[in-house]
């Protein structure tokens, strides 16, 4: 099993969790989009979310600022988090507005916020999971979406908050994470999305 886990760590990376959000998003609301939207949409997050920051990662370690794209370093979080927080303001003011993906454009935002908070810990010497920012994130997202078009999707759930616990193993079968870490990327990841709820739920 400790052979495994380590697995969902790179399936359940931070940079694929946005690009999850927006597959689940439209996967609820096949019927209300044309595909060729859908494909245009998903194109620009995975270009914004996982292509850029590819691209800056392998930057920033040849230029010697980062050693792994897992981050383990807190210094080294610093300009990746700035960055993430940039692609997410062009994304919510120029492609997932609220006018046209509500939904969506709220997950964003929650994630935003949840960003700048582990940027300001990571100032503050306080490494945040950001595995188990992003799948509580995605969690709550895809719960409260599930709710509000009454899609009774009843595996995903609980097939989301096991893919939690995976993660969390994984992090603490590698030694990336004290438990500590995990609950308070759990907090910032969940928390933001709960409290943007009462604008859309």
């Amino acid at each position: 099993m400790k052979k495994i886990l380590p697995a969902f760590s790179y399936i359940f990376h931070p940079l694929f969790i946005p690009g999850m959000a927006t597959f689940l998003y439209f996967f609820f609301h096949i019927s209300d989009f044309k595909i060729q939207e859908i494909s245009f949409v998903f194109l620009q997050i995975i270009i914004l979310t996982i292509l850029i920051p590819i691209a800056l990662f392998f930057l920033l370690r040849t230029s010697g600022f980062v050693d792994s794209l897992m981050l383990a370093n807190v210094d080294q979080r610093k300009i990746p988090l700035v960055l993430q927080c940039f692609l997410i303001i062009l994304i919510v003011r120029k492609s997932i507005t609220i006018n046209n993906y509500t939904e969506l454009h709220f997950f964003f935002l929650g994630a935003l916020f949840s960003t700048l908070i582990a940027l300001i810990l990571v100032f503050a010497n306080i490494k945040a999971s950001l595995h188990m920012l992003g799948i509580s994130a995605l969690t709550v997202f895809v719960f409260a979406l599930n709710i509000h078009l009454q899609a009774n999707s009843i595996y995903l759930i609980p097939f989301l908050i096991l893919m939690n616990g995976f993660v969390a193993s994984s992090r603490l079968v590698m030694n990336a994470h004290s438990p500590k870490e995990l609950i308070i990327g759990l907090l910032i990841g969940s928390i933001p999305q709960l409290l943007f709820l009462k604008l859309w739920l």
